[in-house]
Protein backbone atom coordinates (compact mmCIF):
# COMPACT_ATOMS: atom_id res chain seq x y z
CA UNK A 1 0.00 0.00 0.00
CA UNK A 2 0.80 3.53 -0.90
CA UNK A 3 0.46 6.79 0.84
CA UNK A 4 1.11 10.52 0.44
CA UNK A 5 1.73 12.79 3.07
CA UNK A 6 0.31 16.21 2.87
CA UNK A 7 2.57 17.86 6.17
CA UNK A 8 0.70 20.86 6.59
CA UNK A 9 0.91 22.51 10.24
CA UNK A 10 3.84 24.13 12.10
CA UNK A 11 7.14 22.82 12.54
CA UNK A 12 5.89 21.23 15.80
CA UNK A 13 3.09 18.73 13.38
CA UNK A 14 6.23 18.09 11.48
CA UNK A 15 7.82 16.16 13.68
CA UNK A 16 4.51 14.04 14.37
CA UNK A 17 4.57 13.74 10.65
CA UNK A 18 7.80 12.21 10.76
CA UNK A 19 7.19 9.74 13.35
CA UNK A 20 3.76 8.56 11.31
CA UNK A 21 6.21 7.83 7.96
CA UNK A 22 8.46 5.96 10.16
CA UNK A 23 6.05 4.00 11.46
CA UNK A 24 4.15 3.19 8.33
CA UNK A 25 7.44 2.81 6.38
CA UNK A 26 8.52 -0.17 9.49
CA UNK A 27 4.58 -1.80 7.96
CA UNK A 28 5.76 -1.64 4.72
CA UNK A 29 3.31 1.07 3.47
CA UNK A 30 5.50 2.93 0.24
CA UNK A 31 5.61 6.93 0.91
CA UNK A 32 5.02 8.58 -2.71
CA UNK A 33 5.46 11.98 -3.82
CA UNK A 34 3.03 12.07 -6.20
CA UNK A 35 -1.02 11.67 -4.84
CA UNK A 36 -2.14 10.24 -8.20
CA UNK A 37 0.33 7.11 -6.66
CA UNK A 38 -0.66 6.84 -3.41
CA UNK A 39 -4.19 5.18 -1.92
CA UNK A 40 -4.25 7.05 1.20
CA UNK A 41 -3.43 10.72 1.61
CA UNK A 42 -2.44 12.00 5.17
CA UNK A 43 -3.35 15.61 5.78
CA UNK A 44 -1.51 16.54 8.67
CA UNK A 45 -3.92 19.78 10.35
CA UNK A 46 -3.57 22.71 12.24
CA UNK A 47 -5.74 23.63 14.83
CA UNK A 48 -4.75 26.50 16.41
CA UNK A 49 -6.11 29.50 14.73
CA UNK A 50 -8.96 30.17 12.36
CA UNK A 51 -6.99 31.06 9.70
CA UNK A 52 -5.33 27.65 10.26
CA UNK A 53 -7.97 25.59 10.45
CA UNK A 54 -10.08 26.89 7.46
CA UNK A 55 -7.07 25.71 5.88
CA UNK A 56 -7.06 22.25 7.09
CA UNK A 57 -10.56 21.62 6.30
CA UNK A 58 -10.27 23.20 2.76
CA UNK A 59 -6.94 20.55 2.22
CA UNK A 60 -9.44 17.85 2.83
CA UNK A 61 -11.77 19.21 0.48
CA UNK A 62 -9.48 19.46 -2.58
CA UNK A 63 -7.71 16.03 -2.12
CA UNK A 64 -10.99 14.17 -1.84
CA UNK A 65 -12.74 16.30 -5.19
CA UNK A 66 -9.54 15.86 -7.29
CA UNK A 67 -9.19 12.13 -5.64
CA UNK A 68 -12.66 10.84 -4.52
CA UNK A 69 -11.51 7.49 -4.54
CA UNK A 70 -8.78 7.41 -2.54
CA UNK A 71 -9.16 7.15 1.17
CA UNK A 72 -8.16 11.10 3.46
CA UNK A 73 -6.85 10.55 6.77
CA UNK A 74 -7.11 13.99 8.41
CA UNK A 75 -4.74 14.08 11.57
CA UNK A 76 -3.05 16.20 14.06
CA UNK A 77 -4.47 19.24 16.03
CA UNK A 78 -7.90 19.86 13.82
CA UNK A 79 -8.76 16.22 14.43
CA UNK A 80 -7.42 16.72 18.30
CA UNK A 81 -9.72 19.48 18.77
CA UNK A 82 -12.82 18.87 17.03
CA UNK A 83 -13.13 15.26 16.20
CA UNK A 84 -16.51 15.05 17.07
CA UNK A 85 -17.68 17.55 15.10
CA UNK A 86 -16.41 16.70 12.39
CA UNK A 87 -16.91 13.01 12.53
CA UNK A 88 -20.15 14.33 11.55
CA UNK A 89 -20.16 17.42 8.89
CA UNK A 90 -16.29 16.23 7.30
CA UNK A 91 -17.56 13.45 5.68
CA UNK A 92 -15.13 13.93 2.79
CA UNK A 93 -12.08 12.87 5.55
CA UNK A 94 -12.88 9.14 5.43
CA UNK A 95 -10.45 8.66 8.98
CA UNK A 96 -9.24 10.97 11.62
CA UNK A 97 -6.28 10.25 13.80
CA UNK A 98 -5.57 12.65 16.98
CA UNK A 99 -2.21 14.40 18.01
CA UNK A 100 -2.34 11.66 21.06
CA UNK A 101 -2.51 8.76 18.87
CA UNK A 102 -0.02 8.93 16.37
CA UNK A 103 1.27 5.69 17.35
CA UNK A 104 -2.23 3.96 15.70
CA UNK A 105 -1.67 5.68 12.29
CA UNK A 106 -0.94 1.56 10.72
CA UNK A 107 -4.09 0.41 12.60
CA UNK A 108 -5.81 3.24 11.84
CA UNK A 109 -4.61 3.28 7.73
CA UNK A 110 -5.21 -0.70 8.23
CA UNK A 111 -9.32 -0.01 9.09
CA UNK A 112 -9.49 2.88 6.02
CA UNK A 113 -9.11 0.16 3.68
CA UNK A 114 -12.23 -2.17 5.71
CA UNK A 115 -14.97 1.06 6.35
CA UNK A 116 -15.99 3.35 4.11
CA UNK A 117 -16.30 6.75 6.14
CA UNK A 118 -15.05 7.80 9.81
CA UNK A 119 -12.87 5.60 11.14
CA UNK A 120 -11.41 7.61 14.23
CA UNK A 121 -8.71 6.10 16.71
CA UNK A 122 -8.30 8.18 19.95
CA UNK A 123 -5.84 7.62 23.21
CA UNK A 124 -5.79 9.90 25.76
CA UNK A 125 -3.42 10.68 27.99
CA UNK A 126 0.56 11.52 27.19
CA UNK A 127 1.24 11.81 23.70
CA UNK A 128 3.12 8.59 22.66
CA UNK A 129 5.29 7.36 19.61
CA UNK A 130 5.17 4.73 17.49
CA UNK A 131 9.32 5.15 17.75
CA UNK A 132 10.36 4.53 21.31
CA UNK A 133 12.02 8.85 22.39
CA UNK A 134 15.29 6.97 21.77
CA UNK A 135 15.20 6.18 18.18
CA UNK A 136 13.30 9.40 17.33
CA UNK A 137 16.79 10.26 15.41
CA UNK A 138 15.90 7.37 12.80
CA UNK A 139 12.86 9.11 11.73
CA UNK A 140 12.63 10.05 8.10
CA UNK A 141 12.89 14.15 7.63
CA UNK A 142 10.86 16.93 5.58
CA UNK A 143 12.96 19.33 6.46
CA UNK A 144 15.65 20.96 3.73
CA UNK A 145 18.56 18.43 4.15
CA UNK A 146 21.25 19.62 6.68
CA UNK A 147 18.54 20.42 8.93
CA UNK A 148 16.32 18.45 11.33
CA UNK A 149 13.93 19.18 14.45
CA UNK A 150 14.17 17.76 18.06
CA UNK A 151 10.70 18.03 20.12
CA UNK A 152 12.24 18.23 23.85
CA UNK A 153 8.83 18.84 25.04
CA UNK A 154 4.91 18.50 24.57
CA UNK A 155 2.22 20.74 25.44
CA UNK A 156 2.16 23.59 27.42
CA UNK A 157 1.00 24.96 31.00
CA UNK A 158 1.45 28.38 30.59
CA UNK A 159 -2.06 28.94 29.65
CA UNK A 160 -2.29 32.22 28.13
CA UNK A 161 -5.66 33.20 27.78
CA UNK A 162 -5.95 33.60 24.03
CA UNK A 163 -4.33 30.45 23.29
CA UNK A 164 -5.94 27.03 22.54
CA UNK A 165 -2.38 25.12 22.52
CA UNK A 166 -3.51 23.35 25.98
CA UNK A 167 -6.59 22.18 24.87
CA UNK A 168 -5.01 20.88 22.11
CA UNK A 169 -1.62 19.42 23.46
CA UNK A 170 -2.69 19.46 26.75
CA UNK A 171 -0.27 20.67 29.97
CA UNK A 172 3.67 20.40 29.43
CA UNK A 173 5.48 17.34 29.43
CA UNK A 174 9.14 16.69 28.82
CA UNK A 175 11.41 14.50 27.50
CA UNK A 176 13.73 12.28 29.38
CA UNK A 177 17.99 14.23 28.81
CA UNK A 178 19.23 11.15 28.21
CA UNK A 179 16.85 10.29 25.23
CA UNK A 180 17.00 14.11 23.66
CA UNK A 181 20.57 13.28 23.54
CA UNK A 182 20.67 10.02 21.51
CA UNK A 183 18.34 11.37 19.23
CA UNK A 184 20.78 14.57 18.66
CA UNK A 185 23.39 11.11 18.49
CA UNK A 186 21.52 9.69 15.71
CA UNK A 187 20.75 12.70 13.91
CA UNK A 188 24.15 13.61 13.97
CA UNK A 189 26.08 10.61 12.64
CA UNK A 190 23.03 10.93 9.29
CA UNK A 191 25.12 14.08 8.76
CA UNK A 192 22.10 16.59 10.01
CA UNK A 193 24.40 20.18 10.68
CA UNK A 194 22.05 21.65 12.31
CA UNK A 195 19.71 20.40 15.85
CA UNK A 196 16.62 22.72 16.24
CA UNK A 197 15.27 22.07 19.64
CA UNK A 198 11.60 23.11 19.67
CA UNK A 199 8.64 22.39 21.76
CA UNK A 200 5.64 24.83 22.62
CA UNK A 201 7.63 26.40 24.96
CA UNK A 202 11.43 25.29 25.32
CA UNK A 203 12.28 27.87 28.30
CA UNK A 204 9.87 25.68 30.36
CA UNK A 205 11.55 22.63 30.16
CA UNK A 206 12.15 20.47 33.21
CA UNK A 207 13.84 17.32 34.01
CA UNK A 208 13.42 13.83 34.28
CA UNK A 209 11.82 14.51 38.10
CA UNK A 210 9.71 17.17 36.79
CA UNK A 211 11.40 20.12 38.09
CA UNK A 212 12.62 23.15 36.61
CA UNK A 213 16.54 22.51 37.97
CA UNK A 214 18.77 19.73 37.16
CA UNK A 215 22.38 19.65 39.23
CA UNK A 216 22.15 23.85 40.29
CA UNK A 217 21.25 24.75 36.85
CA UNK A 218 17.81 24.90 34.87
CA UNK A 219 16.92 22.15 33.30
CA UNK A 220 17.49 23.77 29.86
CA UNK A 221 20.83 24.81 30.24
CA UNK A 222 21.47 20.90 31.67
CA UNK A 223 20.01 19.72 28.09
CA UNK A 224 22.39 21.82 26.62
CA UNK A 225 25.40 21.21 28.51
CA UNK A 226 24.65 17.30 27.94
CA UNK A 227 24.22 18.43 24.37
CA UNK A 228 27.71 20.30 24.02
CA UNK A 229 29.74 17.02 25.58
CA UNK A 230 28.76 15.62 21.80
CA UNK A 231 31.88 15.58 19.47
CA UNK A 232 31.49 17.43 16.15
CA UNK A 233 30.64 20.85 14.13
CA UNK A 234 27.01 21.56 14.36
CA UNK A 235 24.74 24.33 14.97
CA UNK A 236 21.87 23.86 17.94
CA UNK A 237 19.09 26.69 17.61
CA UNK A 238 16.66 27.52 20.12
CA UNK A 239 13.31 28.34 19.00
CA UNK A 240 10.22 29.31 21.23
CA UNK A 241 11.27 30.89 24.64
CA UNK A 242 8.72 32.48 26.86
CA UNK A 243 9.86 35.85 27.77
CA UNK A 244 8.40 35.31 31.62
CA UNK A 245 10.76 32.56 32.60
CA UNK A 246 14.10 32.88 29.91
CA UNK A 247 16.50 30.77 31.37
CA UNK A 248 19.38 33.52 31.98
CA UNK A 249 22.01 30.52 32.32
CA UNK A 250 21.98 29.32 28.89
CA UNK A 251 24.13 32.38 27.97
CA UNK A 252 27.00 31.55 29.42
CA UNK A 253 26.64 28.06 27.49
CA UNK A 254 25.85 30.16 24.20
CA UNK A 255 28.88 32.43 24.81
CA UNK A 256 31.42 29.69 25.34
CA UNK A 257 30.60 27.16 23.00
CA UNK A 258 30.01 28.20 19.17
CA UNK A 259 28.11 25.77 18.00
CA UNK A 260 24.98 26.89 20.06
CA UNK A 261 23.69 29.47 18.05
CA UNK A 262 22.83 33.28 19.50
CA UNK A 263 19.26 33.11 17.75
CA UNK A 264 16.49 33.55 19.83
CA UNK A 265 12.99 33.31 19.28
CA UNK A 266 10.90 35.30 22.04
CA UNK A 267 7.16 36.12 21.84
CA UNK A 268 6.73 38.89 23.58
CA UNK A 269 2.93 39.23 22.02
CA UNK A 270 2.47 42.78 23.70
CA UNK A 271 4.09 45.58 25.68
CA UNK A 272 0.88 47.14 27.74
CA UNK A 273 0.90 45.79 31.37
CA UNK A 274 -2.57 45.73 30.78
CA UNK A 275 -2.74 43.85 27.77
CA UNK A 276 -0.02 41.59 29.02
CA UNK A 277 -2.01 41.18 32.28
CA UNK A 278 -5.21 40.05 30.51
CA UNK A 279 -2.99 37.51 28.00
CA UNK A 280 -1.87 35.90 31.62
CA UNK A 281 1.36 37.05 31.22
CA UNK A 282 3.63 38.78 33.88
CA UNK A 283 5.96 40.81 32.13
CA UNK A 284 5.92 44.45 30.78
CA UNK A 285 7.78 47.07 28.22
CA UNK A 286 10.88 47.89 30.84
CA UNK A 287 10.79 43.87 32.05
CA UNK A 288 11.14 42.78 28.20
CA UNK A 289 13.45 45.53 27.19
CA UNK A 290 15.82 44.23 30.09
CA UNK A 291 15.63 41.00 29.16
CA UNK A 292 17.32 41.63 25.70
CA UNK A 293 19.56 44.38 26.94
CA UNK A 294 20.71 41.34 29.07
CA UNK A 295 20.96 38.90 26.06
CA UNK A 296 23.17 41.58 23.70
CA UNK A 297 24.94 42.58 26.56
CA UNK A 298 26.15 38.86 27.23
CA UNK A 299 26.11 37.91 23.36
CA UNK A 300 26.63 41.42 20.55
CA UNK A 301 26.28 38.75 17.53
CA UNK A 302 22.30 37.89 19.39
CA UNK A 303 19.73 37.58 17.09
CA UNK A 304 16.25 38.52 18.12
CA UNK A 305 12.84 36.90 16.95
CA UNK A 306 9.27 37.54 18.12
CA UNK A 307 5.96 37.75 17.81
CA UNK A 308 3.44 40.10 18.66
CA UNK A 309 -0.75 39.54 18.91
CA UNK A 310 -2.63 42.63 17.87
CA UNK A 311 -6.72 43.48 18.66
CA UNK A 312 -6.42 41.47 21.56
CA UNK A 313 -9.99 42.50 23.53
CA UNK A 314 -9.43 45.74 25.32
CA UNK A 315 -6.69 46.96 23.12
CA UNK A 316 -6.80 50.15 22.72
CA UNK A 317 -5.04 53.04 20.65
CA UNK A 318 -2.70 54.26 22.72
CA UNK A 319 -1.99 50.73 23.92
CA UNK A 320 -1.02 50.31 19.96
CA UNK A 321 0.97 53.00 20.35
CA UNK A 322 2.92 51.74 22.95
CA UNK A 323 3.62 48.63 21.16
CA UNK A 324 4.84 50.29 18.41
CA UNK A 325 7.06 52.54 20.52
CA UNK A 326 8.34 49.15 22.10
CA UNK A 327 8.72 47.66 18.62
CA UNK A 328 10.88 50.78 17.72
CA UNK A 329 13.05 50.41 21.22
CA UNK A 330 13.64 46.73 20.84
CA UNK A 331 14.44 46.49 17.50
CA UNK A 332 13.96 43.01 16.59
CA UNK A 333 15.62 41.27 13.98
CA UNK A 334 12.83 39.54 12.64
CA UNK A 335 8.95 40.07 13.61
CA UNK A 336 5.67 37.69 12.96
CA UNK A 337 2.62 39.47 13.86
CA UNK A 338 -0.96 37.97 14.16
CA UNK A 339 -4.16 38.91 14.83
CA UNK A 340 -6.36 37.79 17.94
CA UNK A 341 -8.08 34.76 16.82
CA UNK A 342 -11.45 34.26 18.85
CA UNK A 343 -10.83 30.57 20.10
CA UNK A 344 -13.77 28.25 21.72
CA UNK A 345 -12.61 27.04 25.09
CA UNK A 346 -9.76 29.72 25.88
CA UNK A 347 -10.25 32.74 28.70
CA UNK A 348 -10.19 35.30 25.67
CA UNK A 349 -13.18 34.07 24.02
CA UNK A 350 -15.67 35.66 25.96
CA UNK A 351 -13.75 39.08 27.11
CA UNK A 352 -14.88 42.41 26.47
CA UNK A 353 -13.60 45.36 24.08
CA UNK A 354 -13.39 43.42 21.02
CA UNK A 355 -11.62 45.04 18.74
CA UNK A 356 -13.19 44.80 15.08
CA UNK A 357 -10.98 42.89 12.14
CA UNK A 358 -10.50 45.42 10.19
CA UNK A 359 -8.99 47.47 13.08
CA UNK A 360 -6.49 44.79 14.05
CA UNK A 361 -5.84 44.29 10.34
CA UNK A 362 -4.57 47.84 9.71
CA UNK A 363 -2.79 47.73 13.16
CA UNK A 364 -0.85 44.67 11.72
CA UNK A 365 0.12 46.09 8.39
CA UNK A 366 1.58 49.05 10.12
CA UNK A 367 3.59 46.97 12.74
CA UNK A 368 4.77 45.04 9.53
CA UNK A 369 5.57 48.25 7.43
CA UNK A 370 7.77 49.56 10.27
CA UNK A 371 9.54 46.43 11.35
CA UNK A 372 11.28 46.12 7.42
CA UNK A 373 13.46 49.17 7.91
CA UNK A 374 14.43 47.77 10.90
CA UNK A 375 15.20 44.12 9.72
CA UNK A 376 16.87 46.01 7.23
CA UNK A 377 19.43 47.60 9.46
CA UNK A 378 19.70 44.57 12.10
CA UNK A 379 20.73 42.73 8.62
CA UNK A 380 23.45 45.34 7.77
CA UNK A 381 25.63 45.08 10.32
CA UNK A 382 26.35 41.37 8.70
CA UNK A 383 27.91 42.66 5.61
CA UNK A 384 31.56 42.14 5.28
CA UNK A 385 31.92 39.18 7.91
CA UNK A 386 33.25 35.85 7.07
CA UNK A 387 29.95 33.43 8.14
CA UNK A 388 29.23 29.75 7.79
CA UNK A 389 26.13 28.95 5.80
CA UNK A 390 23.79 26.03 5.90
CA UNK A 391 23.30 24.98 2.10
CA UNK A 392 19.86 24.38 1.55
CA UNK A 393 18.99 24.23 -2.48
CA UNK A 394 20.29 25.00 -5.66
CA UNK A 395 19.31 27.37 -8.32
CA UNK A 396 18.64 26.64 -11.78
CA UNK A 397 22.44 27.08 -13.30
CA UNK A 398 21.12 28.09 -16.27
CA UNK A 399 20.37 30.93 -15.05
CA UNK A 400 24.11 31.82 -14.20
CA UNK A 401 25.68 29.50 -16.16
CA UNK A 402 29.60 31.30 -15.03
CA UNK A 403 28.83 30.77 -11.02
CA UNK A 404 26.77 28.39 -8.76
CA UNK A 405 24.16 29.76 -6.92
CA UNK A 406 22.77 28.44 -4.51
CA UNK A 407 20.05 29.49 -0.64
CA UNK A 408 20.73 28.59 2.10
CA UNK A 409 20.67 29.80 5.86
CA UNK A 410 23.31 31.62 8.12
CA UNK A 411 22.98 30.99 11.90
CA UNK A 412 20.49 34.42 11.60
CA UNK A 413 18.02 32.97 10.16
CA UNK A 414 16.10 30.26 11.44
CA UNK A 415 14.13 28.01 8.74
CA UNK A 416 11.04 28.60 7.02
CA UNK A 417 10.39 31.84 8.67
CA UNK A 418 13.47 34.12 8.15
CA UNK A 419 14.96 35.79 4.96
CA UNK A 420 17.44 33.46 3.46
CA UNK A 421 21.17 33.11 1.81
CA UNK A 422 21.94 33.69 -2.07
CA UNK A 423 25.37 31.97 -2.07
CA UNK A 424 27.63 32.40 -5.22
CA UNK A 425 30.68 30.09 -5.79
CA UNK A 426 33.32 31.76 -7.84
CA UNK A 427 34.71 28.94 -8.64
CA UNK A 428 33.05 27.65 -12.75
CA UNK A 429 34.75 24.46 -12.90
CA UNK A 430 32.04 22.44 -10.44
CA UNK A 431 35.22 21.40 -7.77
CA UNK A 432 34.19 23.43 -5.36
CA UNK A 433 30.34 23.75 -5.81
CA UNK A 434 28.78 22.56 -2.66
CA UNK A 435 25.41 20.12 -2.38
CA UNK A 436 22.32 20.68 -0.13
CA UNK A 437 23.27 19.77 3.53
CA UNK A 438 26.21 20.79 3.37
CA UNK A 439 27.84 23.59 5.48
CA UNK A 440 30.51 26.47 4.09
CA UNK A 441 32.41 29.55 4.84
CA UNK A 442 32.26 32.49 2.52
CA UNK A 443 32.23 36.34 2.94
CA UNK A 444 28.04 38.26 3.02
CA UNK A 445 28.98 41.11 0.55
CA UNK A 446 25.35 42.36 0.08
CA UNK A 447 22.04 42.58 1.69
CA UNK A 448 19.77 42.46 -0.76
CA UNK A 449 16.10 43.32 0.81
CA UNK A 450 16.07 40.92 3.90
CA UNK A 451 17.81 38.82 2.12
CA UNK A 452 21.72 38.54 2.54
CA UNK A 453 24.20 37.75 -0.30
CA UNK A 454 27.27 35.18 0.41
CA UNK A 455 30.53 34.56 -1.82
CA UNK A 456 32.25 31.55 -1.57
CA UNK A 457 35.76 32.47 -2.91
CA UNK A 458 37.83 30.31 -5.36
Amino acid sequence: MKYFLDPFGCVKNQVDAEIMMASLNDALWKAVDDPADADMIIVNSCGFIEVAKRESINAVLAWKKQYPQKKILLAGCLSQRYRKELEESLTEADGFLDCDSIDNVVPTAAELFKLVHNVSVSVKGNSRSALPDSNRGLRPLLGFPGSAYVKISEGCSNNCTFCAIPLIRGPLRCRAISDIVEECKQLLRRGVKELCLIGQDIAAFTSGNGTATENGSTALAALLKAIAALPGDFWVRLLYLHPDHFSLDILDIIAHDKRFLPYFDIPFQHATPHILSSMGRKGNAKSYLGLLETIRTKLPDAVIRSTFLVGFPGETEDDFKELVDFQKKARFDWLGVFTFSREEGTAAYSMKGRVGKKIAAQRKAIIEEKQLPITEERMNRFVGQIMDVLIEEAIDPEDNPATGLWLGRLFCQAPEVDGAAVIRTADATGTLLPKPGDMIRGTIVARNGIDLELLVPA
